[in-house]
């Protein structure tokens, strides 16, 4: 969720002087985000990997975040807080900055930098002079000569003392054996903070309190603003400013983690930020990769909007870059668009994958459009394609559809059902499930994510029949590891009960989950009557056998996850039977009222790592709301199911088709009040 809020909501809830506090994860969203936090929202969402952000005016208060007290692996930004920790010693006397250090053998480690690969062991330089290494280059034999000094628990206390118990250094730079914590290095690497807190440290860097209440000394001050301003490396949040826009700021990249804190100096006033990324699907390093592509546009959109004197921001794109050896729908996508481009006799097969062929296709059109002929699909070529032609029939240009004049249907009256967004919805007795209540609640409709009330249900019967089928352990297949769409995020090889991945199923809605428990169970359900007998397809098969048993007659399934395919349908009449069956079910019921789920994840090759489940069901955060189950897909737009009580009177709402994910929490809100007042609840 993504907040923007203005100085006077700002002191409910941040201070200088105490720790900084996100309400992100439990407040509702302004209802007029500003034009910053409409323009970032889709590139955020569509982000392929975990993304946080923290961005404040230091002037006006203003300030947008996104997810930003989710702890995340620092890489190198935690050197931020190993200089401020040094220059504190140096103020209190118990250290100097003119203090030599002679660079041993041992202490030179590979890597950021220029130590390591310019000079020899034997080198003397500065306690100053290693700090502008650390900052400015990132240098890491620096850095472990700077904590060396300073200590890692020194630094970790004045973190503790700002507030900032998320922030926390781990070990010196390559140096596991060092660790104060092996799980928190396990999980994070050299170091762990939120971007709410370096946030916080660099509103402290720029009004002068870094170590607490007392002013710092002014010249060690701006030395450490000096140390930012030097940074060398300006490929992310900085790389897209105005020319002569100065931005002190430090970044971190380790593989699949990229991140970027600093203050940018624009004309009307300092702007801190902290933007981080991991889990990131695309690994690659430079300019072009996604997470400093990412970073670059939230910058350039952050600076146009605090800076421009209508609040204007031009919405970001990110340009993922596409060359031979990709797959997947964008690539489909792009042969469409390239074909549109070319002759019957240069078309190109519409199959996924970046070959040879799609390679030449790309250079034809590069060369046509007078391009670098590189056989590489960047922002330039994007822009040169145009729109993109996602399917085989698409849709008309909008010059063609904005031209028509609509007519418009009379007011609603004002009178029966509530105004409702979804396409068909059902209000049952919470005890017997019967309909009392409907709208199209017999339509056939997209199921989405509900399709998972069943699959939780089989599983759960199987557990009545046998207790000891949650204690059963599932390792992770390749397959399930692929699913595409909602995760639990378990890897091909880790392990985890059955009972657990109940909450991954249902709480983030894990299509990965819901492979992963047909296939530890399938071969249990009865043989395949019509197609390839494996243990999913049994599965599925014995989710369509319940469904006639709960006589669901507009049900039919086709996977356990509810991804848009032919012939997977259902009704709003039907889910309201399927969830009455269900929730008679204690672990079920247990399951999908449970607002948040921690896991420790085993594996097949000895590790173990800590999960945690968030529930997607914005209702249980209500009073009186107790599960079960969201679902959105394009075709089947945004679902719900739905039980509350309200007095001694339980009710289930079922919801399909709402316009948005907000929409359809309204709309069941709606039903569900005006449900209770017709049966005379107060």
């Amino acid at each position: 969720m993504t907040l923007l809020r203005t100085p006077a909501a700002a002191l409910l809830f941040a201070c200088l002087l105490l720790p900084h506090v996100s309400l992100a994860a439990e407040t509702k969203e302004d209802p007029k985000p500003s034009k910053l936090a409409k323009a970032l929202a889709p590139m955020l969402k569509a982000h392929r990997g975990v993304v946080t952000v923290a961005i404040k005016h230091l002037g006006t208060g203003e300030e947008l975040l996104h997810d930003a007290d989710r702890p995340m692996p620092t890489a190198s930004l935690i050197k931020v807080p190993v200089m401020v920790a040094a220059y504190e010693l140096a103020e209190e006397g118990e250290l100097s900055l003119d203090d030599e250090i002679e660079v041993d053998k041992e202490d030179m480690v590979a890597g950021a930098g220029i130590l390591y690969q310019h000079f020899s062991p034997g080198l003397e330089l500065t306690l100053r002079d290693a700090i502008r290494l650390m900052i400015a280059y990132s240098d890491n034999t620096a850095t472990n000569l700077v904590i060396d000094k300073v200590g890692i628990d020194r630094v970790n206390q004045l973190m503790d003392r700002l507030g900032m118990p998320e922030t926390r250094l781990n070990s010196y730079v390559f140096r596991r054996d060092t660790s104060v914590d092996a799980e928190r290095s396990n999980k994070y690497g050299l170091g762990v903070t939120t971007a709410a807190e370096m946030l916080a440290l660099m509103e402290r860097l720029d009004v002068g309190n870094p170590y607490g209440n007392k002013p710092a000394d002014k010249k060690m001050l701006e030395e450490m603003r000096d140390h930012l301003r030097a940074a060398q490396l300006n490929d992310m949040v900085s790389a897209n400013l105005p020319s002569g826009v100065v931005a002190g700021h430090k970044t971190g990249a380790v593989s699949a983690t990229r991140c970027d804190a600093g203050i940018i100096e624009s004309r009307t006033g300092p702007i801190a930020y902290c933007v981080m990324t991991t889990n990131n699907t695309d690994t690659s390093w430079g300019p072009e990769s996604e997470p400093q592509l990412l970073a670059a546009e939230i910058g350039k959109a952050a600076h146009s909007y605090f800076t421009s004197s209508e609040g204007g921001v031009e919405a970001p794109r990110i340009a993922r870059v596409l060359r031979i050896g990709a797959d997947g729908p964008l690539v489909e996508a792009l042969q469409r668009t390239l074909n549109q481009h070319f002759d019957a006799d240069n078309k190109l097969g519409v199959d996924g994958d970046f070959g040879p062929n799609t390679e030449k296709g790309v250079k034809r059109f590069q060369r046509a459009n007078k391009l670098e002929e590189n056989g590489v699909v960047d922002a330039k070529v994007w822009k040169a394609l145009g729109p993109l032609v996602m399917e085989d029939d698409p849709a008309p240009p909008p010059a063609k559809i904005n031209t028509v004049v609509l007519e418009r249907a009379k007011q609603d009256p004002l009178v029966g059902a509530p105004v409702t967004t979804c396409k068909a919805w059902a209000i049952a007795n919470g005890e017997t499930g019967d309909v009392l209540w409907g709208f199209n609640e017999s339509g056939v409709r997209d199921p989405a994510s509900t399709t998972k009330i069943m699959t939780a249900y089989l599983v759960c019967k199987l557990a009545e029949q046998d207790p000891g089928v949650l204690e059963e352990v599932i390792t992770f297949s390749q397959r399930a590891d692929n699913t595409s769409g909602s995760t639990a995020d378990v890897r091909v090889g880790e392990q985890v009960s059955v009972h657990e991945l109940l909450y991954g199923l249902m709480l983030p809605s894990g299509n990965d989950a819901s492979v992963a428990l047909a296939e530890q169970f399938g071969m249990r359900m009865p043989e395949v009557e019509d197609g390839e007998d494996t243990a999913y397809n049994r599965f599925v098969q014995a989710m369509n056998a319940a469904a006639s048993e709960l006589g669901m007659e507009k049900t039919g399934y086709r996977n356990t996850h509810g991804l848009t395919v032919k012939g997977h349908v259902t009704s709003a009449a039907d889910l309201v039977k399927l969830a009455h069956a269900s929730m008679q079910m204690p672990v079920f019921r247990e399951v999908v009222a449970t607002r948040r789920r921690g896991v420790e994840l085993g594996s097949v090759d000895g590790y173990t790592r800590n999960a945690v489940w968030n529930n997607s069901n914005r209702l249980l955060r209500i009073e009186g709301f107790y599960g079960v189950k969201t679902g959105t897909t394009g075709p089947a737009g945004a679902c719900l199911v739905a039980a509350g009580e309200r007095g001694d009177t339980p009710l289930y709402v079922v919801v399909l088709g709402a316009t948005s994910t907000d929409a359809r929490y309204v709309d069941s809100r709606n039903l569900f009040r005006w449900a209770w007042k017709e049966l005379g609840v107060e």
